[in-house]
């Protein structure tokens, strides 16, 4: 697997680069820092005020940090790139250059107005059409959800993960979700019938959907400690159940889609938004899953 490590030195993005060697130590991994000056008013000359050559100096320590931790955890180190520029803007321009299977950031989690995973996780995750493994703090990365609507994108999450991350004495957790007929602004949810035959309908599909990717896997020899039908809305629902079980790692299908359209207002977003556990967004399109 080829990895993109996104590092700004923080406390953070080293938990991300922690928690995820311990699913996946055979990673290859490359790591961008970003000398990001944008924010700077057009009055100040850089180059003049040696804020340049101190950000370069910091920049580099961060890189000689990371290769030492990639090193450490057992991961292999590939390319180091130091950029000048929008962070956002060049961790997407870097992703377009190689073939990278995920990229992996942390998230400080901000309040307010920044509290979409701080912008430039949040751009990423949403512009690009590289899958994405997003960490707020460190954990076991001992638990792990996978998560499943009965859709080609969810399955081929879990397959891409199942074949890719190590599972070696981890605790693995399935799910999915009935979304409350009462919370559907129909007026046949005021027909009692109509709510029955609709949770009965419901209830079939969610059996049948827990069984396709409960099979998928056991054929890999993994066990699965819980499997459960939620309901509710769908999002706090995945919420409700990783805080009750601790879990670590939430796993998510996504579909390829335009520029600035993946995610927003999704299911995927709401969990990013909320939860404390780690997210992987496996992103895939229809026609090309394998």
């Amino acid at each position: 697997m080829k990895v993109l490590f996104c590092t700004d030195g923080s406390k953070t993005s080293f938990n991300a680069l922690e928690n995820f060697s311990k699913w996946h130590r055979a990673a290859s991994v490359d790591i961008i820092c970003v000398i990001d000056w944008s924010f700077l008013p057009d009055e100040v000359y850089i180059e003049e005020s040696g804020f340049a050559n101190s950000c370069a100096n910091v920049a580099c320590s961060i890189i000689e940090k990371a290769k030492n931790e990639i090193t450490e955890l057992g991961m292999n180190l590939d390319e180091a790139y130091r950029v000048c520029g929008s962070a956002s803007d060049s961790i997407a321009e870097q992703l377009d250059s190689k073939n990278y299977d995920l990229v992996l950031m942390g998230s400080h989690g901000k309040k307010g107005l920044q509290r979409w995973l701080g912008s430039v996780s949040r751009e990423i995750i949403i512009n690009t059409q590289t899958s994405g493994y997003v960490s707020k703090e460190n954990n076991n990365a001992q638990k792990i959800l996978f998560t499943t609507d009965g859709s080609e994108q969810a399955l081929h999450a879990i397959k891409k993960t199942i074949n890719s991350f190590n599972f070696e004495n981890k605790e693995i957790h399935l799910c999915t979700v009935n979304e409350d007929p009462d919370l559907l602004f129909l007026e046949g949810s005021l027909d009692a019938n109509w709510l029955l035959e609709i949770q009965k309908r419901q209830k079939m599909f969610a059996l049948k959907t827990l069984k396709e990717a409960e099979l998928l896997i056991q054929e890999s020899g993994l066990t699965i400690a819980g499997k459960s039908v939620l309901s509710g809305q769908p999002a706090q629902a995945i919420i409700d159940y990783s805080s009750k079980e601790n879990i670590d790692l939430i796993v998510l299908g996504g579909r390829l889609k335009a520029k600035h359209t993946f995610l927003r207002n999704s299911v995927n977003e709401r969990i990013l938004e909320n939860t404390k556990s780690d997210v992987m967004i496996i992103k895939s399109q229809s026609e090309n899953i394998e």
